[in-house]
């Protein structure tokens, strides 16, 4: 098997995940995985698309490029981008990505503000009088 990759988005964040045969090395912007994210709970929602497949992650080695976006939304990212690398390596890994919406892009992101408001929808306090 070569390297094979994929791309996964969520708000501004882009990433772009490399897989290929080897220990089980994770490498996010040339960093370790635990430096880049010391959150444990970050951790665990990059490794879950593994989880989700029932494929040892240890069989892997993932080199990643992300950029844009807060921590949240990098994880995110680069989640979606294992999905879809592992769909790529075995199709019968989509359908239990798809049920847990692992493929699917969050499309959500901040609304823009207004002229006239303080924020996107808040108002300044009516009076009447």
């Amino acid at each position: 098997m070569e390297i094979i990759n994929g791309v996964g988005r969520r708000k501004a964040a882009v990433a772009r995940v490399y897989l290929s045969k080897g220990t089980g090395q994770i490498r996010v912007n040339g960093r370790e995985l635990a430096d880049y994210f010391p959150l444990r709970n970050m951790q665990a929602k990059l490794l879950e698309p593994f989880q989700a497949a029932k494929v040892e992650q240890n069989g892997f080695d993932m080199k990643v490029l992300v950029s844009g976006g807060g921590f949240k939304g990098q994880a995110e990212a680069i989640r979606m981008g294992i999905s879809r690398c592992l769909v790529k390596i075995n199709g019968e890994h989509k359908k239990p990505l798809k049920d847990l919406k692992l493929l699917t892009r969050d499309a959500r992101v901040v609304e823009r503000k207004k002229y006239g408001k303080p924020k996107a929808r808040k108002s300044f306090q009516f009076s009447k009088r």
